[in-house]
């Protein structure tokens, strides 16, 4: 068993900037994990985006706090806490914290099945 703390050293070793707008850190990734891409962390300050990218993995992007505004190839929509949102393979997403306070969220990615 391992169990990673969003505290720990081998956490914050991994913090960089995401896809030019969030702060973020690798929980759990492909040096310890062996089916799925990983578990990350982000952190989205207000009128700050991930601008839009395409990954080559399936992903999912879960809302703890604050809000924003997630689009997946031509769909948006707004997100709020506990929202989930799954991003095929190919496809481009973007997030844009348009609220008052920071967007944390969690990303998880493998490979499609």
């Amino acid at each position: 068993m391992i169990v990673r703390n969003i505290n720990d050293r081998e956490v914050m070793d991994t913090t960089y900037l995401a896809h030019g707008g969030a702060i973020a850190q690798m929980i759990l990734d492909r040096r310890i994990l062996k089916e799925i891409g990983f578990l990350a962390i982000a952190s989205l300050k207000p009128g700050k985006e991930i601008e839009a990218h395409v990954d080559p993995m399936e992903e999912i992007y879960f809302v703890l706090s604050g809000s924003g505004e997630m689009k997946v190839d031509e769909e948006a929509r707004g997100v709020t806490p506990g929202d989930a949102v799954w991003v095929p393979v190919g496809s481009s997403h973007a997030l844009l914290n348009n609220g008052e306070e920071d967007c944390l969220i969690l990303v998880v990615a493998s490979k499609a099945g």
